[in-house]
């Protein structure tokens, strides 16, 4: 799901993600950190229409949003 990047995350961190993750619904560690990442990054930018646009098709497309 990173598109062939690795990221490196403490043992606890990512085992935490895991449970958390899966707690909460998501079909995997990598699509609530995916989704973590996106809704923090989307915090602290102004976007164009056209990527907000993406965003909301990405989100409704996990299921997210309808």
């Amino acid at each position: 799901m990173f598109g062939g990047s690795k990221i490196k995350l403490d043992k606890d961190l990512l085992e935490r993600c895991r449970k958390h993750a899966e707690g909460a619904g998501y079909t995997s560690v990598e699509e609530f950190i995916a989704y973590t990442l996106e809704r923090e990054i989307k915090k602290g930018q102004k976007q164009s229409p056209e990527d907000e646009e993406k965003v909301a098709k990405r989100l409704k497309g996990l299921g997210y949003i309808e």
